[in-house]
């Protein structure tokens, strides 16, 4: 019997997720736990799997297109069984070519008249996040009306965080009273709406130059030829062009992940050096022995993981997150590690890592590196964080200021380990130097706490058997 398939929730967070590509087209025949398609959510690309056997029947939901968890986006079933009855109860989900994406313009603020009209108009429909956020800071409901980017018109949380970038474009302070700017849409052709997508166009910028017109697909492929133009232009016409690289994907998801939390968490950053002599002592002699009761090769990622957890026992405002109006202190410590893929940053957790032995840290956190580099990765995998660590010793780096992943409140900052000539006891001497860059959101706690987690931390690293203590 034919059935539908829905958007799955891939992770506690996610409230919507976006079609990346289908693995099967219609007529294809699929299998029960075979990748169908992949999908991207609020913190990473996944694979997502059949839940049945039999044949694609239709895709509801192509490309490049968002919609919310539990959105019906396909259709599977017998290969020749009756549709009718599941395609007529299924409201607002869209083909793919059926929708182009709906961009916004800010032009002059209403009037005070068009705006307590707005006021007056039915209130728009939030889902959870979006309202916290417009709650949050004082955003009233009409102001949002009209601007939902979620399946019929809701607004989402990414709505709320537009509203924001537009309203200090133009100078606004964002209170009760703000009105929301007028926007409408360009009338864009589906065949110029599925262009723009495949090569990256904004179409908000291409309709800024086009004002008041429809965007036709030849204006797009007059965008998509203009780098080929400049890197053939004559001197004096600006640089040549090598490459053009569009932003999208999960790349942009970690671009606007970033800059949304450099923009609302007030980033303060300390740095401390930490002597690891004899923690690199520990590490050699502790090396061989993991590898042979656990198969695995110890890494220091593995032992700052560790002594991360232990820190964080000590120092629990390091372990909390702001949302909403609440500072959350938790009480599990689970330690996210940055790892670098083709595709962009992703972020995997060690759940409870001040529960686990050192070598049980390193099989899992050397299992949550490979997935995310093969793109086998959970929603598992990457939910839970309460503490980021993120590594750029391994590239000669000595001090950063690594960029808080939100809500959490720290992210540290690991150097290179470096012998550099230090002063003990009145004698110059060689150590095994290596510094450490703690990024914290003043919101949720002060310098003073700040630094005596890092001296804490400092102390394990430089006595490192307490942190098996």
């Amino acid at each position: 019997m034919a059935e539908l398939f829905n958007m799955p929730l891939l992770g506690q967070s996610m409230e919507e997720g976006t079609v990346v590509r289908w693995y099967k087209s219609e007529g294809d025949a699929v299998r029960k736990g075979e990748s169908l398609l992949e999908v991207m959510t609020d913190k990473a690309n996944m694979d997502v799997e059949a839940t049945a056997d039999g044949v694609l029947r239709k895709i509801l939901v192509g490309p490049d297109q968002t919609v919310d968890v539990n959105t019906p986006i396909a259709i599977i079933g017998d290969a020749v069984e009756p549709l009718d009855h599941l395609l007529g109860g299924i409201s607002g989900a869209a083909t793919p070519q059926m929708e182009a994406p709906r961009v916004f313009l800010p032009v002059t603020p209403p009037s005070t008249a068009s705006h307590e009209a707005r006021e007056s108009a039915q209130s728009p429909v939030f889902s959870p996040r979006a309202r916290r956020l417009a709650d949050e800071h004082r955003i009233p409901a009409a102001a949002l009306a009209g601007c939902g980017s979620g399946p019929g018109g809701r607004i989402i949380e990414r709505d709320v965080y537009n509203y924001l970038d537009r309203q200090r474009a133009l100078g606004s302070q964002i209170d009760a009273t703000t009105p929301f700017p007028e926007e409408r849409s360009p009338r864009v052709t589906p065949l110029a709406a599925r262009m723009a997508g495949e090569h990256g166009i904004d179409l908000t910028e291409l309709a800024a130059g086009l004002p008041g017109s429809r965007i036709m697909a030849d204006d797009v492929r007059r965008r998509v030829q203009e780098p080929a133009v400049s890197a053939q232009a004559a001197p004096g016409d600006g640089p040549a062009i090598a490459e053009v690289i569009p932003l999208r994907g999960l790349k942009k998801l970690v671009a606007e992940n970033v800059t949304r939390s450099r923009q609302t968490a007030p980033h303060v950053t300390l740095n401390t050096e930490v002597d690891m002599s004899e923690a690199s002592a520990l590490f050699e002699k502790l090396r061989p022995e993991i590898q042979r009761s656990h198969n695995t090769k110890l890494t220091y990622t593995d032992l700052l993981v560790k002594a991360c957890a232990r820190a964080l026992a000590d120092h629990s405002l390091c372990n909390a997150a702001l949302i909403g109006d609440e500072i959350r202190v938790y009480a599990d410590r689970n330690i996210g590690v940055a790892v670098a893929t083709d595709a962009s940053l992703i972020v995997p957790v060690v759940k409870n890592a001040d529960r686990k032995t050192l070598g049980e840290i390193s099989v899992e956190l050397k299992g949550l590196v490979e997935r995310c580099r093969t793109g086998r990765q959970g929603a598992d995998d990457l939910a839970g964080g309460t503490f980021t660590i993120t590594n750029l010793g391994a590239f000669g780096i000595d001090t950063f200021d690594p960029i808080i992943v939100p809500p959490q409140s720290c992210i540290l900052g690991v150097g290179r380990i470096a012998e550099k000539a230090v002063v003990v006891a009145g004698q110059v001497v060689p150590r095994k130097m290596m510094s450490l860059s703690l990024s914290f959101d003043h919101r949720v706690l002060d310098g003073a706490p700040a630094a005596r987690f890092l001296q804490r931390l400092r102390e394990l690293l430089e006595s490192p058997v307490l942190i098996f203590v």
